[in-house]
């Protein structure tokens, strides 16, 4: 049976770069098709997805350090819970907000299945009641929001989605020490943005996090992931005329591209990379 291909991930998720599948493509090009690619921050494993895709006899590790897995597998109790809410909603119109009677019965629903079901997917949930890229992880925060009808008509389908992916959940660190001495290894680096909200993260990222990360660019083929926000491709140009530590980037190539938040407000995501050149593999 041949294996679906999604472009974007199954389940919402902040961050994840469905925008720039085809320009990571572009570069797999030239890369290796029986490389092994390390997904450092697999997030929604959307990168790691396409890479398999893109290469089924490649060996693609993700990263799923933020337990997106939990999210997959409990895709069916997330599917029959909004299917309740989408009754509720139902004489509320699309995008609107909602009253204070129906968000009573949603949040009574909600807590029903936290103490009931034992599991909510507060991220999924987020989507489909509040505004958009507004995300809440619990119930207490959940309480205190305005919301509104975003739910989509549709199930969530998450079949074969991490198929033949070797699945770790380590620090970034560790699975670089594991696999920087690898033969053929190419290492996905998307760390959560500087300067930009990472409220479903783990941990709350730091200057310090982020120059971190740069040393696993350091002689190694790679795809890294950051935006004008963060400024780091600005910084490392700053240190390598005034230390006699070089940039990391040097060398590399660079893929930009402009996303629009809402009607006054956009940011620039940008990929560089450095793989082999495609004439010599």
């Amino acid at each position: 049976m041949k294996q679906k291909k999604y472009t974007t991930a199954p389940l919402p998720f902040m961050g994840q770069k469905r925008r720039f599948l085809t320009e990571v493509k572009k570069v797999l090009d030239k890369c290796p098709a029986h490389a092994t690619y390390v997904d450092l921050f697999g997030g929604s494993g959307l990168l790691s997805h396409t890479v398999k895709s893109y290469y089924p006899e490649a060996s693609v590790i993700y990263n799923d350090y933020d337990n997106y897995r939990e999210r997959l597998l409990n895709v069916e109790k997330t599917n029959v819970l909004i299917k309740d809410i989408r009754a509720i909603l139902t004489d509320v119109p699309k995008d609107k907000k909602v009253p204070e009677n129906e968000k009573k019965r949603i949040l009574k629903r909600v807590f029903e299945e936290q103490s009931i079901v034992g599991y909510v997917d507060y991220i999924t949930l987020s989507s489909s009641i509040l505004f958009s890229m507004k995300y809440v992880l619990s119930y207490d925060e959940l309480k205190a929001q305005t919301m509104y009808n975003c739910v989509r008509q549709s199930e969530y389908n998450t079949d074969g989605y991490l198929d033949g992916l070797i699945i770790e959940s380590k620090d970034y660190k560790e699975l670089f020490e594991q696999y920087k001495n690898v033969p053929n290894v190419v290492f996905l680096v998307d760390p959560p943005y500087l300067s930009t909200e990472t409220g479903t993260y783990k941990s709350y990222w730091k200057l310090k996090d982020y120059l971190d990360v740069l040393t696993v660019l350091e002689g190694t083929n790679y795809l890294y992931f950051t935006s004008n926000k963060s400024q780091i491709v600005e910084l490392c140009d700053w240190i390598e005329t005034r230390t006699y530590k070089g940039n990391p980037f040097d060398g590399s190539t660079t893929v930009s591209m402009n996303n629009a938040v809402n009607y006054n407000s956009s940011y620039t995501d940008i990929m560089l990379y450095k793989c082999w050149d495609s004439s010599t593999t």
